[in-house]
């Protein structure tokens, strides 16, 4: 008996999976994809499972990819439908992504392509600590698939590429005083001002690739310093955040932060993840652009399209999804959102198969 759209939303959204807490989500969707015909036996690495759905098809091979845990968010009630919409922890980020790869696999009709369902934890952390590096690293099958698809949340719009990101802590330091006499020692908030007035002064710089335009964009989202009220500080440290297009490397972008910060910094990077290409003139992404989708428009923010293209994969993302909702309170997502996605991904599916 088919599943509707809605009820698998709600089945998804009512097993909490929390970052770091993917564990029980991660086994209920392999025991449910159990029950239905696959060409292989589900694969599991960590909290995460690989799943071979059709194989010798003669059409391209597609990967759908989803993130398991959603972001600690505070909710007014238990998962529930109001008119036309589904309220959930995670119901937009990204569990709505996650009912579209449920539903290719368990519809009685599939399209004729070799597909594989990727459901990954961790993904909502740092960018060492989330589950699909090694998965792709474990999973040699993955390396070799044609396409893979990242169901984010996009309001159905296709957003190509990625954004790279860096978090760098700059550190200043000084030395202690009495704050009564503060020519005795050197304040390692006021050695911050001309890197702050630097970063406060930046403008967006703009990139464009294939026609879609990236924003490079440099911020301050962190700091802390002193020791008390009444002392002079002798350290201050401020988390930047950098983000870039296609265009510039890791480690370009490192090298600009650097430069940046200035000889009166010290600069350690706690997080970096690489951009990725927008890959429009692959084919595949063609015909996904010819498929009803709302838009195509650049992705200004990082997401895990960057490690497929690292492998010289083409990667988009596309998913049903509200996006503004992604982290919010009381978040929700639009049920004919769902449903228009569905059509699109299996227009899509249905165009390039064999």
């Amino acid at each position: 008996m088919s599943v509707s759209l809605p009820e698998t939303l709600l089945w998804l959204c009512n097993i909490p999976s929390p970052i770091g807490e993917e564990a029980e989500l991660c086994t209920a969707v392999a025991e449910r994809l159990g029950k239905v015909p696959l060409a292989g036996a589900i694969r599991r690495y960590g909290n995460s499972i690989v799943v071979p759905v059709t194989r010798g098809t003669g059409g391209p091979h597609v990967a759908l990819v989803g993130h398991l845990d959603v972001v600690r968010t505070e909710h007014d009630g238990p998962p529930r439908i109001e008119g036309d919409r589904l309220f959930g922890p995670g119901s937009s980020d990204m569990k709505s992504g996650l009912c579209l790869m449920l539903d290719a696999a368990e519809r009685r009709e599939r399209p004729n392509v070799d597909l594989t369902l990727v459901f990954y934890a961790r993904e909502e952390g740092p960018f060492v600590e989330n589950e699909l590096g090694p998965v792709l690293e474990q999973d040699p099958e993955l390396r070799n698939v044609s396409i893979a698809m990242c169901l984010e949340p996009s309001d159905n719009r296709l957003h190509l590429g990625c954004a790279g990101s860096l978090h760098a802590t700059v550190q200043f330091r000084g030395r202690t005083a009495h704050s009564a006499r503060p020519w005795e020692g050197e304040n390692a908030i006021h050695k911050a001002s001309e890197f702050l007035g630097r970063l406060g002064a930046l403008a967006p710089e703009r990139t464009q690739i294939d026609g879609l335009e990236w924003a490079r964009v440099t911020s301050a989202t962190l700091a802390k310093g002193g020791r008390a009220r009444n002392v002079v500080p002798d350290l201050f440290e401020v988390n930047v955040n950098h983000r870039f297009g296609p265009d510039r490397s890791l480690e370009e972008a490192k090298q600009y932060v650097r430069t940046l910060a200035g000889r009166d910094a010290t600069v350690e990077f706690v997080d970096e993840a690489p951009a990725a290409l927008p890959f429009r003139n692959h084919p595949l992404v063609s015909a996904l652009a010819e498929s009803g989708v709302v838009s195509v428009e650049p992705k200004q923010a990082w997401t895990d399209v960057a490690r497929f293209a690292s492998l010289g994969i083409a990667a988009v993302n596309f998913g049903p999804g509200v996006n503004s909702q992604a982290h919010q309170k009381n978040e929700w997502t639009s049920l004919p959102l769902l449903e228009s996605g569905r059509s699109i991904l299996m227009r899509w599916l249905g165009a390039i198969s064999k």
